[in-house]
């Protein structure tokens, strides 16, 4: 039996927010798809040169009640960064919280518009630690 992965589908409350927040993660729009009978807008992005491993932004016209939530019954999306340093101080740049900072060298974790959990991971070894993130405490949950 042959089993391959699609996408990850997250519910987003205001999609050109969250169309902004992947676009700084690197992300890139490859497809979309909008229903007049559904009401709703499906935009899927992916890292360059990886279509086949998007994160599918479900857009529902007339609202939903439930976002912004917690979103941990999702759990997280994770990409794989080249320095995650830069990723998190060009994120930060943006106005986007980083809420576990890289202490490690490793792995941050930020939220999108809709609170959706997204982890960053440094591609290889980790770097040595840095400040400022290396003293930075965690700001909220993850």
């Amino acid at each position: 039996m042959q089993i391959r992965y699609l996408h990850t589908m997250v519910r987003v409350l205001d999609l050109d927010k969250t169309i902004a927040f992947f676009r700084l993660l690197g992300l890139e729009e490859t497809r979309r798809t909008e229903s007049e009978q559904g009401r709703f807008t499906l935009v899927f992005m992916a890292p360059p040169g990886q279509p086949d491993c998007p994160v599918e932004l479900t857009y529902n016209w007339d609202g939903d009640e439930g976002l912004p939530s917690d979103s941990r019954h999702f759990g997280h999306l994770a990409y794989g960064v080249e320095d995650i340093y830069t990723m998190c101080a060009h994120l930060q740049a943006n106005g986007v919280t980083i809420n576990r900072p890289p202490r490690d060298g490793r792995m941050a974790f930020v939220r999108s518009p809709d609170n959706v959990s997204v982890e960053l991971l440094q591609i290889g070894d980790a770097l040595p630690p840095a400040e400022p993130w290396n003293s930075m405490p965690n700001t909220g949950h993850w």
